[in-house]
């Protein structure tokens, strides 16, 4: 229930819906009991029994409510003889008038009731879930990069979506089964009680086998609800990850392996769907079944008052049966509150795991603002492994670069340049030794101000089902025109935008599938260019690019790289060339460092291995 009640915590800010919602429940609850009672005098007006009735009416009052205190009785003969008074004044036919028209009344101020209480609860579950979700996003951009790598995309995908829809079912259950069952529940065994506290005592007899049953369906559906979600979680990361690697499916011929694979996973998911329909669904016909039992006992027991004994009128039995039978929908629904929440607490406990995972790489509590680079950017005696590792991917860093220069980073792949490159912009921080901006230790330096100071161009091309100009603009919705198109120009990338169906207003598709690499790579480094960082950090973004696209790439590479400080993971001669100090990683640790010059005149170095083998014209 710990789950269940934090759940509800996200309810808090919609109270005022909330009780709203309970008011049109009472109403509700009221009104449906009123339109049962008034069957009792329907019936008498109808079949004419008033005077028998009369004659016994006050040895049987005693004999049905004798337990209840005297001013209780009082009161309760006291209404119904007003009430009495006026709707049996006059001839039948005007008792029969008045009675139609309070049923009638009593049946729309129902119906009114209930449709508000249902809009009204609406909207505390659909605000509620909206509030979750974006929580639950929210919190995902705060989590480091490490978090992402551990977890399935599909996972994540899952609980945002699927999860959560399975949590909305939960918030109905506290706010209208909780409130509006018991309700009704209380307003017609209170008719039932005024009527025959005997036949209700015997009516309730079932109440102790559903609620054993009851119990023990929850604990079941518990443990299998959150199986279930895991395996609807599974089914999500296949699509996800066909839907985006469809091209090397086709290229290698692996349709036939895909789909075995996803049937597999549906035909499981299928399985533990039938096991848990049939444990969730058997709570509800054995309740109907106990009830109905119940009730064809009080049908033969109470016929006998009425034939034989005739404590009670006909007219009576009858508005006990009504109300009897009218406490069996209620109590069905209230079998499955427990099932339902228990469902509802197996998808929380995944949602609240994202939500309870604390964000590693956060500001500060004293992190201040920077709003520029002015000096220098210093590693010292940086050393970093990742949480689920105890080998070192950087050991013992340590460098300097000055505003304006261009450091370039060269080294056999995994040898530890993208660790590092990652460590500047915070996506990870090290776990020994410092990295300082103008002195100040980045740690120190509020994440936004920090990353606004920074421009990023990867190998790994992303770029959003989205315009060109929204994908250069990115996150930005006041952005002129000429600004995107200059940005656009120094990257090469304005004369085939124009060349597009619709310009800078066409949709690439997802991760710009409509573009080829050098397009696409083009159009990220107009992003970068557009925000017009201080400084620049490329991880090898030349490097999978056909001979033409890198010549343009390369080309708005150096201009973006102009009076910019510029760290480049390097693939390609020129931007070595071109650097102002060149730092050689193997291992995690810097073997060499100098210019080009200093460095291909070490006949034993590995700068030297990796020109001859990579880097010659």
């Amino acid at each position: 229930m710990k789950t269940y009640f934090r759940i509800l915590g996200y309810v808090k800010p919609y109270w005022r819906h909330v009780a709203l919602s309970i008011i049109c429940t009472m109403f509700y609850a009221g009104l449906n009991g009123l339109s049962i009672y008034l069957t009792i005098p329907l019936l008498d007006t109808l079949f004419q029994e008033s005077a028998r009735k009369e004659v016994v009416q006050q040895p049987v009052l005693m004999d049905k409510i004798s337990f209840l205190p005297q001013w209780v009785i009082k009161v309760k003969d006291d209404i119904s003889k007003e009430f009495k008074d006026v709707i049996m004044s006059g001839s039948k036919e005007d008792a029969l008038l008045k009675i139609c028209f309070l049923v009638l009344i009593a049946f729309i101020f129902k119906n009114i009731s209930g449709y508000l209480q249902a809009y009204f609860l609406s909207y505390v579950e659909q605000g509620t879930i909206k509030d979750i979700r974006n929580s639950a996003y929210m919190h995902l951009h705060k989590l480091p990069m490490s978090y992402f790598k551990h977890e399935k995309i599909g996972n994540l995908i899952s609980r945002i979506t699927n999860d959560v829809n399975v949590v909305q079912a939960s918030i109905s259950v506290a706010f209208l089964n909780m409130i509006r069952e018991p309700l009704t529940i209380i307003v017609f065994l209170g008719i039932a009680i005024s009527i025959s506290w005997k036949l209700t005592m015997l009516a309730l007899v079932v109440l102790p086998f559903s609620m054993i049953i009851i119990a023990w369906i929850g604990l079941k559906l518990r443990k299998q609800s959150g199986i279930i979600q895991a395996k609807m979680a599974d089914i999500t990361t296949i699509l996800q990850e066909v839907i985006s690697g469809v091209k090397i499916v086709k290229a290698f011929g692996m349709e036939k392996y895909e789909n075995n694979k996803f049937m597999k996973e549906t035909n499981n998911f299928f399985k533990l769907m039938l096991r848990i329909v049939r444990v969730r669904n058997v709570s509800s016909p054995i309740t109907e079944v106990l009830s109905t039992t119940v009730g064809v006992v009080i049908i033969y027991f109470g016929g006998l008052l009425v034939l034989k004994e005739q404590t009670l009128s006909a007219s009576e039995f009858m508005g006990f049966l009504f109300a009897i039978f009218q406490l069996m929908p209620p109590i069905k629904e209230l079998s499955s509150v427990n099932n339902r929440i228990q469902e509802s607490s197996a998808a929380g406990d995944r949602i609240f795991e994202i939500l309870d995972t604390p964000p590693i790489i956060a500001d500060a509590e004293d992190a201040v603002e920077k709003n520029s680079f002015s000096e220098l950017l210093k590693f010292d005696n940086v050393s970093f492994n990742y949480e689920d590792s105890n080998e070192s991917v950087l050991k013992n860093i340590n460098f300097e670069v000055q505003k304006g220069e261009i450091l370039a980073l060269v080294g056999p792949s995994g040898g530890g340049k993208s660790t590092l490159v990652d460590l500047i912009p915070r996506f990870y921080d090290p776990v020994q030794g410092s990295i300082l901006l103008d002195n100040i230790d980045i740690r120190k330096i509020k994440i936004d101000s920090l990353r606004s100071l920074m421009g990023i161009v990867t190998q790994e091309i992303f770029l959003f089902n989205e315009t060109v100009k929204k994908n250069i603009a990115y996150g930005l919705s006041d952005h002129p025109m000429n600004k995107i198109e200059d940005a656009a120009k120094m990257a090469n990338a304005h004369d085939f935008i124009l060349e597009m169906s619709n310009g800078y207003d066409t949709v690439i598709g997802e991760r710009g599938v409509m573009l080829s690499g050098g397009q696409r790579q083009r159009i990220s480094i107009a992003r970068a260019l557009f925000k017009d960082p201080e400084i620049m950090i490329f991880d090898e973004a030349t490097s999978s690019l056909d001979t033409e696209s890198e010549s343009l790439v390369q080309e708005a590479i150096d201009r973006l790289m102009y009076n910019r400080t510029t760290i480049v993971i390097a693939h390609r001669l020129s931007t070595i060339r071109n650097a102002t100090r060149i730092l050689v990683i193997d291992n995690g640790e810097i073997i060499q460092r100098g210019t080009h010059s200093e460095l291909i005149s070490q006949e034993k170095g590995l700068y030297k291995k990796l020109y001859e083998m990579q880097f010659r014209d």
